[in-house]
């Protein structure tokens, strides 16, 4: 009994792995969608979202399985329900790299109305606590949890200077609005991804010490 709990659970952290990698990528294909008015990319994207949002069905059901008939206990019920909490928030990862792509997409061959330098930083910092958050995950690691969480002020900094600005041209550029509302969406999105690779890293401190993280 002990050994198909192990094996239904490496399946589990198997399919875990492989949708954080596509989650990733799906940034960093939206960004570079934005970056060079690639359309085709953006629709990469779009389409990627559908093959995460089935790797999220997939592990659900491997999770429910498992509950129904290995009967797990406390630190393996605890990584069951924490998981289901993870592939939740990759899913929703996911959905916000789709927005950016569909925005991309939306704006379309306009010019930009400045060089983007925080948008990029933003998404970079995003992804590096999405990755670090999964490397906690494998590792079990809560220092780089603690020290993946405090990047996220940088992210809310970089939004807040962000959202400033586009207003400040918002209200010189009237021609201008439809895009600015779209770039002030893409920081959103991108905030709202490293506020979800928190709540990754909130799971696994949760999977590793059995109890919430506080700050």
């Amino acid at each position: 009994m002990r050994d198909l709990l192990n094996d239904k659970l490496g399946e589990v952290h198997e399919l875990l792995l492989v949708m954080s990698a596509l989650v990733e990528e799906n940034i960093h294909l939206a960004i570079k969608a934005l970056l060079n008015k690639d359309f085709e990319l953006a629709d990469r994207v779009i389409k990627n979202d559908e093959l995460i949002d089935s790797y999220e069905e997939k592990i659900e059901d491997l999770c429910i399985e498992l509950i129904a008939t290995q009967n797990p206990l406390g630190s393996d019920l605890r990584k069951i329900f924490s998981i289901q909490k993870i592939i939740s928030d990759l899913e929703r990862i996911g959905d916000h790299s789709e927005n950016i792509a569909i925005i991309v997409k939306a704006i379309g061959e306009e010019d930009l109305i400045k060089p983007l330098i925080d948008i990029p930083k933003m998404a970079d910092i995003a992804m590096d606590m999405l990755h670090s958050s999964i490397n906690a995950y494998i590792d079990g690691n809560v220092e780089l949890v603690i020290k993946t969480i405090k990047k996220d002020d940088k992210v809310d900094l970089l939004y807040e200077e962000i959202y400033g600005e586009l207003i400040e041209l918002f209200n010189d550029n009237k021609k201008y609005k439809n895009q600015i509302l779209s770039l002030l969406l893409i920081g959103m999105n991108l905030e709202r991804i490293a506020d979800h690779a928190t709540n990754i890293c909130e799971r696994v401190y949760y999977i590793v010490k059995g109890e919430r993280i506080m700050f």
